[in-house]
Protein backbone atom coordinates (compact mmCIF):
# COMPACT_ATOMS: atom_id res chain seq x y z
CA UNK A 1 0.00 0.00 0.00
CA UNK A 2 0.93 3.88 -0.66
CA UNK A 3 1.94 5.43 2.72
CA UNK A 4 3.84 8.37 4.33
CA UNK A 5 6.28 8.23 7.29
CA UNK A 6 6.37 11.06 9.32
CA UNK A 7 7.98 12.73 12.03
CA UNK A 8 8.41 9.91 15.02
CA UNK A 9 6.23 12.13 18.29
CA UNK A 10 4.69 14.06 15.72
CA UNK A 11 1.91 12.26 14.16
CA UNK A 12 -1.03 14.54 15.19
CA UNK A 13 0.46 17.91 14.40
CA UNK A 14 2.09 16.56 10.95
CA UNK A 15 -1.33 14.96 10.36
CA UNK A 16 -3.17 18.09 10.80
CA UNK A 17 -0.17 20.14 8.44
CA UNK A 18 -1.06 17.84 6.10
CA UNK A 19 -4.53 17.96 6.37
CA UNK A 20 -4.48 21.28 5.58
CA UNK A 21 -1.90 21.55 2.95
CA UNK A 22 -3.43 18.97 1.20
CA UNK A 23 -6.96 20.64 1.37
CA UNK A 24 -5.46 24.42 0.42
CA UNK A 25 -2.90 23.28 -2.06
CA UNK A 26 -4.53 19.99 -3.37
CA UNK A 27 -7.87 19.92 -3.54
CA UNK A 28 -8.94 23.05 -4.71
CA UNK A 29 -6.78 22.70 -7.31
CA UNK A 30 -7.71 19.28 -8.77
CA UNK A 31 -11.09 18.15 -6.56
CA UNK A 32 -8.81 15.53 -4.91
CA UNK A 33 -8.86 15.03 -1.51
CA UNK A 34 -5.86 13.14 0.00
CA UNK A 35 -7.89 11.70 3.12
CA UNK A 36 -7.08 8.15 2.17
CA UNK A 37 -3.68 8.42 2.78
CA UNK A 38 -2.41 6.83 5.67
CA UNK A 39 -0.35 9.16 8.05
CA UNK A 40 2.11 6.30 10.10
CA UNK A 41 5.22 6.40 12.67
CA UNK A 42 8.07 7.46 10.61
CA UNK A 43 11.18 4.98 9.58
CA UNK A 44 14.38 5.48 11.75
CA UNK A 45 17.20 6.92 9.81
CA UNK A 46 18.03 5.01 6.60
CA UNK A 47 20.09 2.28 7.23
CA UNK A 48 24.04 3.07 6.88
CA UNK A 49 23.04 6.43 6.71
CA UNK A 50 22.59 8.10 9.89
CA UNK A 51 21.45 11.45 8.68
CA UNK A 52 19.05 10.35 6.48
CA UNK A 53 15.54 10.61 7.64
CA UNK A 54 12.44 8.58 5.23
CA UNK A 55 9.46 11.13 5.38
CA UNK A 56 7.69 9.79 2.37
CA UNK A 57 7.64 5.98 1.04
CA UNK A 58 5.19 4.87 -1.53
CA UNK A 59 5.67 1.08 -2.56
CA UNK A 60 2.66 -2.33 -2.82
CA UNK A 61 0.29 -0.22 -4.34
CA UNK A 62 -3.62 -1.17 -3.91
CA UNK A 63 -6.22 0.75 -5.99
CA UNK A 64 -8.42 3.08 -4.63
CA UNK A 65 -12.50 3.78 -5.18
CA UNK A 66 -11.32 5.85 -8.21
CA UNK A 67 -8.80 2.90 -9.52
CA UNK A 68 -5.75 4.87 -8.64
CA UNK A 69 -3.86 4.07 -5.29
CA UNK A 70 -4.80 6.17 -2.34
CA UNK A 71 -2.88 9.51 -1.80
CA UNK A 72 -2.45 9.71 -5.98
CA UNK A 73 -4.03 11.17 -8.55
CA UNK A 74 -3.91 10.91 -12.35
CA UNK A 75 -3.11 14.05 -14.25
CA UNK A 76 -3.12 14.80 -17.98
CA UNK A 77 -3.26 18.12 -19.67
CA UNK A 78 -6.33 17.03 -22.08
CA UNK A 79 -8.60 14.05 -22.58
CA UNK A 80 -6.76 13.55 -25.67
CA UNK A 81 -3.54 12.62 -24.73
CA UNK A 82 -4.58 10.73 -21.58
CA UNK A 83 -3.01 7.47 -21.04
CA UNK A 84 -5.27 4.58 -19.00
CA UNK A 85 -3.68 4.52 -15.54
CA UNK A 86 -4.36 2.12 -12.67
CA UNK A 87 -2.85 0.04 -10.44
CA UNK A 88 -1.59 -3.31 -12.45
CA UNK A 89 -1.04 -6.38 -9.32
CA UNK A 90 1.49 -8.54 -8.83
CA UNK A 91 3.44 -6.32 -11.20
CA UNK A 92 5.84 -5.02 -8.44
CA UNK A 93 9.24 -4.78 -7.31
CA UNK A 94 8.24 -7.61 -4.38
CA UNK A 95 5.30 -8.66 -5.94
CA UNK A 96 3.17 -5.89 -4.85
CA UNK A 97 0.84 -3.32 -6.94
CA UNK A 98 2.73 -1.38 -9.15
CA UNK A 99 1.18 1.83 -10.40
CA UNK A 100 0.58 1.62 -14.52
CA UNK A 101 0.20 4.35 -17.56
CA UNK A 102 -0.37 3.04 -20.94
CA UNK A 103 -0.45 4.48 -24.59
CA UNK A 104 -2.76 1.98 -26.07
CA UNK A 105 -1.68 3.35 -29.58
CA UNK A 106 -1.84 6.76 -28.83
CA UNK A 107 1.68 8.67 -29.88
CA UNK A 108 0.61 11.85 -28.62
CA UNK A 109 0.24 9.81 -24.69
CA UNK A 110 0.94 12.53 -21.93
CA UNK A 111 0.12 11.39 -18.49
CA UNK A 112 1.35 12.38 -14.80
CA UNK A 113 0.84 10.27 -11.28
CA UNK A 114 0.80 13.42 -8.45
CA UNK A 115 1.08 13.15 -4.80
CA UNK A 116 1.46 15.91 -2.37
CA UNK A 117 3.52 15.89 0.90
CA UNK A 118 3.59 18.08 3.25
CA UNK A 119 5.95 19.16 6.05
CA UNK A 120 8.71 20.38 3.75
CA UNK A 121 11.07 22.35 5.64
CA UNK A 122 12.80 25.53 3.01
CA UNK A 123 16.47 25.43 2.86
CA UNK A 124 16.66 22.03 3.59
CA UNK A 125 17.61 19.31 1.04
CA UNK A 126 15.36 16.44 -0.17
CA UNK A 127 16.31 13.23 -2.21
CA UNK A 128 13.52 11.70 -4.02
CA UNK A 129 14.20 7.67 -5.76
CA UNK A 130 11.69 6.11 -8.27
CA UNK A 131 11.71 3.11 -9.88
CA UNK A 132 10.06 2.39 -12.97
CA UNK A 133 10.35 -0.64 -16.04
CA UNK A 134 8.93 0.08 -19.21
CA UNK A 135 7.21 -1.72 -22.49
CA UNK A 136 7.50 -0.91 -25.52
CA UNK A 137 9.76 2.61 -24.99
CA UNK A 138 11.56 3.63 -27.57
CA UNK A 139 13.00 6.49 -26.14
CA UNK A 140 13.49 6.18 -22.16
CA UNK A 141 15.10 9.06 -21.80
CA UNK A 142 12.53 11.13 -23.54
CA UNK A 143 9.19 9.27 -22.26
CA UNK A 144 10.02 8.20 -18.38
CA UNK A 145 11.08 11.15 -15.98
CA UNK A 146 10.09 11.99 -12.56
CA UNK A 147 9.40 15.86 -11.29
CA UNK A 148 9.46 17.76 -7.93
CA UNK A 149 7.40 20.52 -7.91
CA UNK A 150 7.52 22.83 -4.58
CA UNK A 151 4.79 24.40 -2.88
CA UNK A 152 3.82 27.11 -0.06
CA UNK A 153 1.52 27.46 2.20
CA UNK A 154 -1.17 29.26 0.45
CA UNK A 155 -1.58 26.80 -2.70
CA UNK A 156 0.88 28.89 -4.93
CA UNK A 157 3.76 26.57 -6.66
CA UNK A 158 6.96 27.65 -7.47
CA UNK A 159 8.06 29.06 -10.68
CA UNK A 160 10.21 25.93 -11.36
CA UNK A 161 10.02 22.40 -11.01
CA UNK A 162 12.86 20.25 -10.22
CA UNK A 163 13.49 17.40 -12.76
CA UNK A 164 14.97 14.21 -12.01
CA UNK A 165 17.53 12.82 -14.79
CA UNK A 166 19.68 10.72 -13.21
CA UNK A 167 19.59 6.73 -13.99
CA UNK A 168 21.32 3.75 -12.78
CA UNK A 169 20.25 0.29 -13.25
CA UNK A 170 18.39 -1.42 -10.66
CA UNK A 171 17.49 -5.18 -11.53
CA UNK A 172 15.20 -5.55 -14.34
CA UNK A 173 14.25 -1.99 -12.90
CA UNK A 174 15.85 1.95 -13.45
CA UNK A 175 15.72 3.93 -10.53
CA UNK A 176 15.87 7.67 -11.08
CA UNK A 177 16.84 9.74 -8.06
CA UNK A 178 18.11 13.45 -7.41
CA UNK A 179 18.63 15.73 -4.41
CA UNK A 180 17.55 19.00 -3.74
CA UNK A 181 16.88 21.70 -1.55
CA UNK A 182 13.97 23.23 -1.08
CA UNK A 183 13.66 26.60 -1.95
CA UNK A 184 12.40 29.45 -0.04
CA UNK A 185 8.87 29.40 1.35
CA UNK A 186 8.12 26.07 0.39
CA UNK A 187 5.86 23.38 2.66
CA UNK A 188 5.10 21.14 0.23
CA UNK A 189 6.24 18.95 -2.86
CA UNK A 190 4.14 17.45 -5.27
CA UNK A 191 5.96 14.24 -6.71
CA UNK A 192 4.86 13.32 -10.38
CA UNK A 193 5.56 10.64 -12.47
CA UNK A 194 5.56 11.05 -15.87
CA UNK A 195 5.26 9.25 -19.13
CA UNK A 196 4.69 10.66 -22.62
CA UNK A 197 5.02 10.33 -26.24
CA UNK A 198 5.29 6.23 -26.75
CA UNK A 199 2.76 4.97 -28.78
CA UNK A 200 2.78 1.19 -27.90
CA UNK A 201 4.06 1.85 -24.51
CA UNK A 202 3.49 0.76 -21.12
CA UNK A 203 5.00 2.43 -17.96
CA UNK A 204 5.34 0.79 -14.37
CA UNK A 205 6.43 2.73 -11.21
CA UNK A 206 7.20 1.50 -7.85
CA UNK A 207 9.62 1.63 -4.74
CA UNK A 208 9.19 6.24 -4.52
CA UNK A 209 10.82 7.33 -1.26
CA UNK A 210 11.38 10.96 -0.20
CA UNK A 211 13.86 11.23 2.42
CA UNK A 212 15.43 14.72 4.35
CA UNK A 213 19.51 14.50 3.73
CA UNK A 214 22.08 16.85 4.60
CA UNK A 215 23.59 19.29 2.53
CA UNK A 216 26.08 17.42 -0.29
CA UNK A 217 29.23 18.00 0.17
CA UNK A 218 30.64 20.60 -3.11
CA UNK A 219 33.05 18.94 -5.89
CA UNK A 220 35.10 21.58 -6.17
CA UNK A 221 38.19 21.09 -8.66
CA UNK A 222 41.52 23.28 -8.99
CA UNK A 223 41.86 23.75 -12.99
CA UNK A 224 45.42 24.93 -13.89
CA UNK A 225 45.47 26.03 -18.13
CA UNK A 226 48.64 27.12 -19.92
CA UNK A 227 49.45 29.16 -22.65
CA UNK A 228 53.15 28.26 -23.89
CA UNK A 229 54.28 28.13 -27.81
CA UNK A 230 58.25 26.88 -27.76
CA UNK A 231 59.72 28.16 -30.84
CA UNK A 232 63.03 26.52 -32.88
CA UNK A 233 63.79 23.88 -30.29
CA UNK A 234 65.85 21.06 -30.90
CA UNK A 235 63.04 18.37 -31.12
CA UNK A 236 60.05 16.95 -29.24
CA UNK A 237 62.28 15.87 -25.99
CA UNK A 238 62.95 20.37 -25.70
CA UNK A 239 59.44 21.15 -26.35
CA UNK A 240 58.03 18.74 -24.09
CA UNK A 241 60.70 19.93 -21.48
CA UNK A 242 59.49 23.51 -21.42
CA UNK A 243 55.90 22.44 -20.91
CA UNK A 244 56.92 20.78 -17.89
CA UNK A 245 58.63 23.50 -16.64
CA UNK A 246 55.26 25.40 -16.66
CA UNK A 247 53.66 22.46 -14.79
CA UNK A 248 56.44 22.70 -12.26
CA UNK A 249 55.33 26.27 -11.44
CA UNK A 250 51.60 25.70 -11.55
CA UNK A 251 52.23 22.99 -8.85
CA UNK A 252 52.33 26.36 -6.63
CA UNK A 253 48.46 26.76 -6.68
CA UNK A 254 47.66 22.85 -6.08
CA UNK A 255 45.64 21.83 -9.21
CA UNK A 256 43.47 18.79 -9.50
CA UNK A 257 44.44 18.88 -13.35
CA UNK A 258 46.33 20.57 -16.04
CA UNK A 259 45.79 20.89 -19.35
CA UNK A 260 48.21 21.52 -22.38
CA UNK A 261 47.82 22.41 -25.56
CA UNK A 262 48.01 20.81 -29.13
CA UNK A 263 50.88 18.94 -30.62
CA UNK A 264 53.06 19.61 -27.85
CA UNK A 265 55.41 17.22 -29.37
CA UNK A 266 55.58 19.47 -32.93
CA UNK A 267 55.31 23.00 -32.03
CA UNK A 268 58.20 24.94 -32.47
CA UNK A 269 60.31 21.59 -33.76
CA UNK A 270 59.84 21.97 -37.73
CA UNK A 271 59.43 18.56 -38.20
CA UNK A 272 56.33 16.86 -39.38
CA UNK A 273 53.27 15.14 -37.80
CA UNK A 274 54.49 12.02 -38.66
CA UNK A 275 58.36 12.53 -37.44
CA UNK A 276 57.32 12.97 -34.28
CA UNK A 277 54.87 10.32 -34.19
CA UNK A 278 55.47 7.87 -31.19
CA UNK A 279 53.92 5.47 -29.26
CA UNK A 280 51.60 5.56 -25.87
CA UNK A 281 52.87 4.53 -23.64
CA UNK A 282 55.90 6.20 -24.73
CA UNK A 283 58.86 8.39 -24.52
CA UNK A 284 56.67 11.77 -23.93
CA UNK A 285 54.18 9.91 -21.68
CA UNK A 286 56.79 8.79 -19.14
CA UNK A 287 57.58 12.24 -18.83
CA UNK A 288 54.36 13.52 -18.34
CA UNK A 289 53.43 10.90 -16.11
CA UNK A 290 56.37 11.79 -13.92
CA UNK A 291 55.42 15.73 -14.08
CA UNK A 292 51.76 14.24 -12.84
CA UNK A 293 52.67 11.53 -10.23
CA UNK A 294 55.36 14.46 -8.79
CA UNK A 295 52.41 17.03 -8.44
CA UNK A 296 49.95 14.47 -7.64
CA UNK A 297 47.60 16.03 -10.33
CA UNK A 298 45.98 15.08 -13.45
CA UNK A 299 47.58 15.99 -17.06
CA UNK A 300 46.07 16.39 -20.11
CA UNK A 301 48.13 16.43 -23.28
CA UNK A 302 48.14 16.15 -27.29
CA UNK A 303 50.35 14.46 -29.08
CA UNK A 304 51.09 12.67 -32.18
CA UNK A 305 50.40 8.93 -31.50
CA UNK A 306 51.76 6.49 -33.35
CA UNK A 307 50.20 2.93 -33.69
CA UNK A 308 52.24 0.77 -36.66
CA UNK A 309 52.08 2.59 -40.01
CA UNK A 310 48.58 4.77 -38.83
CA UNK A 311 49.52 8.37 -37.22
CA UNK A 312 46.67 9.98 -34.57
CA UNK A 313 46.38 13.58 -33.25
CA UNK A 314 45.76 12.01 -29.96
CA UNK A 315 45.04 13.77 -26.24
CA UNK A 316 46.06 11.65 -23.18
CA UNK A 317 44.81 12.02 -19.94
CA UNK A 318 47.40 10.74 -16.61
CA UNK A 319 46.29 10.15 -13.23
CA UNK A 320 47.87 11.40 -9.97
CA UNK A 321 50.08 8.95 -9.65
CA UNK A 322 51.72 9.33 -13.32
CA UNK A 323 49.71 6.76 -15.12
CA UNK A 324 47.56 6.57 -18.26
CA UNK A 325 43.73 7.04 -17.49
CA UNK A 326 43.05 6.61 -21.23
CA UNK A 327 43.66 8.59 -24.45
CA UNK A 328 40.98 10.32 -27.27
CA UNK A 329 42.11 10.18 -30.84
CA UNK A 330 40.75 13.86 -32.66
CA UNK A 331 37.50 12.73 -34.44
CA UNK A 332 36.90 15.62 -37.15
CA UNK A 333 40.51 16.65 -38.90
CA UNK A 334 41.02 19.91 -41.23
CA UNK A 335 42.25 19.43 -44.68
CA UNK A 336 45.81 20.61 -43.26
CA UNK A 337 46.07 17.40 -41.20
CA UNK A 338 44.61 14.45 -42.95
CA UNK A 339 46.66 15.57 -46.43
CA UNK A 340 49.55 14.87 -43.95
CA UNK A 341 48.69 11.15 -43.35
CA UNK A 342 46.94 11.54 -40.13
CA UNK A 343 44.23 9.41 -39.37
CA UNK A 344 40.94 10.44 -37.42
CA UNK A 345 39.57 8.50 -34.29
CA UNK A 346 35.51 7.29 -34.41
CA UNK A 347 34.72 7.09 -30.62
CA UNK A 348 33.81 9.36 -27.74
CA UNK A 349 35.29 7.86 -24.67
CA UNK A 350 34.86 9.50 -21.15
CA UNK A 351 36.71 9.02 -17.91
CA UNK A 352 36.19 8.73 -14.11
CA UNK A 353 38.37 10.55 -12.04
CA UNK A 354 38.33 11.14 -8.28
CA UNK A 355 36.35 14.26 -9.23
CA UNK A 356 33.66 13.67 -11.68
CA UNK A 357 33.75 12.88 -15.10
CA UNK A 358 35.87 14.25 -17.91
CA UNK A 359 35.96 14.08 -21.96
CA UNK A 360 38.43 15.42 -24.16
CA UNK A 361 37.94 17.21 -27.12
CA UNK A 362 40.76 18.32 -29.87
CA UNK A 363 41.18 21.69 -31.64
CA UNK A 364 39.16 21.38 -34.33
CA UNK A 365 36.32 19.02 -32.93
CA UNK A 366 35.11 22.35 -31.56
CA UNK A 367 34.11 23.77 -34.97
CA UNK A 368 31.24 21.07 -35.05
CA UNK A 369 28.54 20.24 -31.72
CA UNK A 370 28.82 16.76 -32.43
CA UNK A 371 32.07 16.34 -29.94
CA UNK A 372 31.08 18.28 -27.08
CA UNK A 373 27.16 16.63 -27.61
CA UNK A 374 28.58 13.39 -27.00
CA UNK A 375 30.75 13.24 -24.73
CA UNK A 376 28.12 15.03 -22.01
CA UNK A 377 25.27 12.54 -23.22
CA UNK A 378 28.15 9.90 -21.78
CA UNK A 379 27.94 11.77 -18.52
CA UNK A 380 31.09 14.16 -19.05
CA UNK A 381 30.96 16.98 -16.31
CA UNK A 382 34.28 18.69 -17.31
CA UNK A 383 36.13 18.80 -20.78
CA UNK A 384 39.62 19.23 -21.77
CA UNK A 385 40.28 21.19 -24.92
CA UNK A 386 43.85 21.06 -26.38
CA UNK A 387 43.75 23.21 -29.63
CA UNK A 388 46.20 25.30 -32.10
CA UNK A 389 43.70 27.62 -32.92
CA UNK A 390 39.74 27.95 -33.09
CA UNK A 391 36.61 29.90 -32.53
CA UNK A 392 36.15 31.49 -28.70
CA UNK A 393 32.39 31.84 -29.88
CA UNK A 394 32.15 28.22 -30.96
CA UNK A 395 33.95 27.40 -27.26
CA UNK A 396 31.26 29.44 -24.84
CA UNK A 397 28.86 28.07 -26.97
CA UNK A 398 29.90 24.18 -26.76
CA UNK A 399 30.14 24.21 -22.53
CA UNK A 400 26.32 26.47 -22.99
CA UNK A 401 24.61 23.88 -24.84
CA UNK A 402 25.88 20.93 -22.80
CA UNK A 403 25.75 22.44 -19.17
CA UNK A 404 30.13 21.85 -18.98
CA UNK A 405 33.13 23.08 -18.10
CA UNK A 406 34.94 23.72 -20.99
CA UNK A 407 39.12 24.32 -20.81
CA UNK A 408 40.94 25.57 -23.67
CA UNK A 409 45.21 25.78 -24.01
CA UNK A 410 46.03 27.43 -27.12
CA UNK A 411 48.54 28.48 -29.23
CA UNK A 412 46.58 31.21 -31.29
CA UNK A 413 43.19 31.48 -29.32
CA UNK A 414 42.54 32.68 -25.91
CA UNK A 415 43.62 30.03 -23.69
CA UNK A 416 40.73 29.96 -20.60
CA UNK A 417 38.10 27.95 -18.74
CA UNK A 418 34.54 28.97 -19.33
CA UNK A 419 31.98 27.77 -16.92
CA UNK A 420 28.25 26.05 -18.14
CA UNK A 421 27.15 29.59 -18.60
CA UNK A 422 29.56 30.50 -21.04
CA UNK A 423 31.19 33.16 -18.77
CA UNK A 424 35.17 32.86 -18.75
CA UNK A 425 36.25 32.01 -15.59
CA UNK A 426 40.33 32.77 -16.13
CA UNK A 427 42.83 33.74 -19.07
CA UNK A 428 46.53 32.59 -19.75
CA UNK A 429 48.59 35.13 -21.84
CA UNK A 430 52.27 35.42 -22.58
CA UNK A 431 52.59 37.37 -19.70
CA UNK A 432 51.30 35.28 -17.62
CA UNK A 433 51.06 31.57 -19.04
CA UNK A 434 49.23 29.92 -16.46
CA UNK A 435 45.30 30.38 -16.07
CA UNK A 436 44.09 28.79 -12.45
CA UNK A 437 40.76 28.92 -11.13
CA UNK A 438 37.97 26.84 -8.98
CA UNK A 439 35.18 25.41 -9.76
CA UNK A 440 32.18 23.58 -8.12
CA UNK A 441 31.15 20.41 -10.27
CA UNK A 442 27.39 20.53 -8.48
CA UNK A 443 26.30 24.09 -9.18
CA UNK A 444 23.12 24.52 -10.57
CA UNK A 445 22.26 26.66 -13.90
CA UNK A 446 19.57 28.28 -12.51
CA UNK A 447 17.27 30.41 -15.10
CA UNK A 448 14.41 32.48 -13.76
CA UNK A 449 11.03 30.57 -14.70
CA UNK A 450 12.63 27.39 -15.70
CA UNK A 451 14.70 25.93 -13.27
CA UNK A 452 18.47 23.82 -13.37
CA UNK A 453 19.35 23.90 -17.37
CA UNK A 454 21.61 21.08 -16.58
CA UNK A 455 18.93 18.59 -16.12
CA UNK A 456 16.55 20.24 -18.39
CA UNK A 457 19.22 20.27 -21.23
CA UNK A 458 20.26 16.64 -21.20
CA UNK A 459 16.17 15.50 -20.61
CA UNK A 460 14.71 17.31 -23.58
CA UNK A 461 17.38 17.39 -26.26
CA UNK A 462 16.17 15.21 -29.10
CA UNK A 463 19.13 12.93 -29.22
CA UNK A 464 16.89 10.39 -31.10
CA UNK A 465 16.02 11.91 -34.12
CA UNK A 466 17.99 11.35 -37.31
CA UNK A 467 20.33 14.09 -38.27
CA UNK A 468 20.51 13.86 -41.95
CA UNK A 469 23.80 13.55 -44.33
CA UNK A 470 24.82 16.51 -45.85
CA UNK A 471 22.97 16.51 -49.11
CA UNK A 472 24.69 19.43 -51.15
Amino acid sequence: MAWLAANKGEEGTLYRQWHNSAWRWGRHRTGFTLIELLVVLSLPATAGEPDVKTIFEAHGFVAGPNGVAAGWIAESAHDGVRPQSGVDVGAGRSGGGALKMEAHGNPATLGNYRCTVPGIVAGNWYRLTAHYRVRDVPCERRSVFARLAWGEADGKRQHYRDLLWRTEPAGDWTQLSGTFQAPEKTTAVDIELYFAWAKDGVVWWDDVALTEVPKPPERRVRIATIFHRPEKTAGATESVASFCKLVDTAAAQRPDIVCLPEGITVVGTGKSYCDVAEPIPGPTTAVLGEAARRHHCYLVACLNERVGTVVYNTSVLIDRQGEIVGTYRKTHLPNEEFTHGVTPGDTYPVFKTDFGTVGMMICWDVQFPEPARALAAKGAELILLPIWGGNEVLARARAIENCIYLVVSSYDMKTMVINPRGDVLCTATKEQPIAFCEVNLDEKLLQNWIGDMKGRTLRERRTELRVPELER
